[in-house]
């Protein structure tokens, strides 16, 4: 999945306007013109069409946290360089309160069932006997569980 889909996605989850976005990626102490985020959000074939870096999409993830969970007091994070599936599905868990239990259920909705273990084989170390990396298909599927709970009506 490229960075662009997956804050596309996220967009239309939570019905975002640029504004929303914009004020977003401000929460991550970042500022971005309406035009970044409309080049970000263009199918890769137009001609405008932008990509969106592991950082600035890093950048996005933190403003959400921020934006669901309430801002931290002191400095914000620093951006991860590269993000991987693992890392934005980490990000997407923590910004939505998620416990285990709460994304076994979205994966479900998502027709997708997993195991509890399968599951926080996601969310180790990667230098641990039990981390897995996490594939694009399951980050989807969590993209697609997450829209049919925030945003039952499409």
């Amino acid at each position: 999945m490229t960075n662009n889909d997956i804050l596309r996605r996220i967009r239309y989850t939570f019905a975002f306007d640029d504004s929303k976005m914009m004020a977003i990626f401000g929460l991550a102490d970042h500022e971005v013109t309406r035009a970044e985020i409309s080049d970000w959000l263009k199918k890769e074939d137009d001609l405008a069409y932008q990509e969106c870096s592991d950082t600035l999409l890093a950048i996005f993830l933190n403003g959400l946290i921020n934006e669901k969970r309430g801002k931290k007091e002191g400095a914000q994070p620093e951006p991860e360089m590269r993000l991987t599936n693992n890392s934005i599905f980490m990000k997407l868990k923590i910004a939505l309160n998620l416990k285990a239990e709460d994304v076994l259920a979205i994966m479900d909705l998502a027709d997708f069932p997993m195991s509890k273990p399968e599951l926080t084989a996601f969310f180790r170390k990667p230098g641990h006997k039990h981390y897995r990396e996490c594939k694009d298909q399951i980050l989807r599927y969590f993209l697609k569980g997450m829209q049919l709970k925030y945003r039952p009506e499409s």
